[in-house]
Order: C-alpha cells, then structure tokens, then sequence
C-alpha cells in the first residue's frame, strides 16, 4: 500500500489492504478496521493517550480560552476552550518517512 504519489489513503483502502494481507472476508476485514478505528475514537473521547509502538502517539490537548483576532477587520474575538486532536510520531516512523530504516540496538533493522 505504498504509492509515493500523495494518495490520500481511505477507510476502503485500509480495508482492502486488510482483506488481501490478513486472508479475512472484505466483510470481516471492514469490521475489523472500523473496530480499530473506533477503540481509537472512544479512547480519545474520555481524554486517553493512544500509543502504538513504532508508530507514534495520538493524544488530547485542552487549550484554554484566548482572545484571536479577525482577520479580515481586524478586532479581537474571543475563542472559547477546547479540546484538539495531537499526533505525534515515533521516532521510527520519522525515519521511515524520510527513507532511512530505524535499527535495533544491535544494528539489526527493526521491524
């Protein structure tokens, strides 16, 4: 599943790859992907970190109330608290993207 090309990567896809990888039915393989995907969802809801090793960390930010400004007249609004999304990737994984494997201690790739 990998294209080089800035292919947006969907739920179907996920899915696909699943089914032709893992050897599951597309029916089991869509239901094992959204079972994934909404352990995910729920963990994040009640403010959960959600780490998978050497892949990174998905996680929960409160921002606190600040004042903004409009962009096009230029006056200051408020922008009320919330709560933001964060990914932060393992260190694997930034070298994968960048094309260098990571190793083991010993030298060996890691998997």
């Amino acid at each position: 599943m990998t294209t080089g090309t800035g292919k947006t990567v969907t739920r179907v896809d996920l899915c696909e790859a699943v089914y032709q990888k893992v050897g599951l039915s597309r029916t089991e393989s869509s239901a094992f992907v959204e079972l994934v995907l909404k352990e995910i969802t729920d963990c994040l809801e009640k403010g959960e970190t959600v780490k998978l090793s050497s892949f990174g960390s998905f996680m929960v930010r409160k921002k606190g109330q600040r004042i903004g400004r409009n962009p096009k007249t230029g006056t200051e609004v408020p922008i009320s608290p919330r709560r933001v999304m964060v990914f932060k990737p393992s260190a694997i994984l930034k070298q994968r993207i960048n094309g260098h494997m990571a190793t083991n201690g010993d030298g060996s790739k890691a998997e």
